[in-house]
């Protein structure tokens, strides 16, 4: 059984703590947990706004807190986002995610990360071989 605190986390100086001056994602569950999956907890700063891509993941995310919205650019499609709502990257579909408030969402993927990635130009991560 794995059991972990996000408090403990973000009051350790933590290798699972991943950002950048716009979002920062807690690492719950990583690669080498050996679930098949990673899972994270990202908050995305109010005002931002993010291209993604995740071309060699599949990402599911569930809105814990705030208000924002994502487009789906082969699209156009835009969704609002708010608590309670999920939205699944299932054709790794390159997206731009805005925060009007803090987003704090409950992120999935697969393959799992292994906390080392950041992303690259593209908006994707890169496979684990490459990270």
């Amino acid at each position: 059984m794995i059991v972990r605190d996000i408090n403990k986390i973000i009051n350790s100086e933590n290798d699972r703590i991943v950002s950048d001056a716009q979002w920062t994602s807690i690492r719950m569950l990583l690669a080498d947990d050996g679930m098949g999956f990673s899972f994270h907890i990202t908050f995305l700063k109010a005002g931002s706004e993010h291209m993604f891509e995740y071309k060699n993941h599949f990402e599911s995310v569930y809105c814990m807190k705030g208000k924002g919205s994502i487009t789906d650019l082969a699209t156009g499609e835009t969704h609002q986002i708010e608590p309670g709502v999920m939205y699944a990257l299932n054709e790794h579909d390159r997206h731009v995610l805005r925060a009007e408030e803090e987003l704090v969402m409950a992120c999935v993927f697969n393959p799992p990360v292994t906390g080392k990635e950041v992303h690259r130009e593209d908006g994707s991560y890169a496979i684990a071989e490459e990270a």
